[in-house]
């Protein structure tokens, strides 16, 4: 028996390989990916098949990288009937680059998936989530570059990235003539917003407490949710990468076996639809 409700949400991946996560940046130097053995082709083709399967849609937030040297697999993802998106080009953290760089990355980005595609690339996902409170200029880099929507802001606290005191639904920062941020998905319990939007969290938490949280985002809050991963969640079998720390091993391969089960169960106990679909429909800047 089923959960499912009214609301939809929204289903995205971030079209990356295992070996370009920002966490492994200091053990596989960006020069030496074409040297790793690829496995994301085959791993989004597996979640192509289990979305044919379930008949659901989802955003594609994909690297430039990986659409250059996978085009057939871009095709797929808008022949299905998905929303293709940008990550960006090569899986570069905002707090790193400079407005100019930031600017060249994204224009990249968007000029090769839509070469390949044929279709308009609406929405923007950062890597690590890297928009912060000190870097807010990208949103207006995104908006000037043609895209609709960013969704870049984790309004949680964390060490890697987050802005704490973000609305936890979607709003302008930079007003309404500016890009429409749709943030990940949290729930506010004891005035702080824990994450439940997906990713290592649906690795660490039991699948009985997030689909709790995500029903109780649509019925309490009466708002969509947001579901993000990546391919190489469902892949247990991926190579090691030898030499990372206690932290990043736990955060990286902890309950990799389970995943594409609790994925499915996902996908039968809720509704799913794409992001443009959900929150571009509703008088929203398109």
């Amino acid at each position: 028996m089923t959960n499912k409700n009214k609301l939809k949400n929204a289903m995205t991946v971030d079209v990356e390989d295992y070996f370009q996560v920002s966490a492994f940046e200091p053990y596989i130097n960006k020069n030496d990916w074409d040297k790793q053995e690829c496995r994301v082709e085959k791993n989004t083709h597996r979640l192509l098949d289990l979305y044919d399967q379930y008949n659901v849609k989802a955003t594609f937030f994909t690297l430039g990288w990986v659409a250059e040297r996978y085009p057939s697999l871009v095709k797929r993802i808008v022949n299905d009937g998905h929303e293709l998106a940008s990550h960006g080009y090569d899986h570069v953290r905002i707090t790193t680059q400079t407005p100019d760089v930031f600017r060249a990355d994204i224009i990249k980005a968007k000029q090769i998936l839509e070469d390949i595609s044929g279709v308009e690339i609406k929405g923007y996902r950062a890597a690590s989530y890297s928009i912060k409170k000190d870097n807010l200029w990208a949103l207006d880099i995104l908006h000037e570059t043609g895209h609709k929507y960013s969704s870049s802001i984790y309004p949680v606290k964390h060490d890697l990235y987050g802005i704490p005191d973000a609305p936890r639904f979607k709003y302008y920062p930079r007003g309404e003539d500016g890009i429409l941020e749709i943030p990940i998905t949290t729930l506010n319990m004891f005035n702080k917003n824990l994450p439940v939007g997906g990713g290592g969290f649906f690795r660490l938490y039991p699948y009985a407490f997030s689909r709790w949280a995500l029903n109780r985002v649509n019925k309490s809050d009466n708002e969509s949710g947001m579901f993000y991963f990546h391919p190489w969640e469902i892949d247990p079998g991926q190579p090691r990468t030898a030499g990372i720390n206690a932290k990043t091993k736990f955060r990286h391969y902890l309950n990799l076996e389970k995943f594409y089960g609790r994925l499915e169960r996902l996908l039968q106990d809720f509704e799913w639809d794409r992001m443009d679909r959900i929150f571009l429909g509703n008088g929203d800047k398109l």
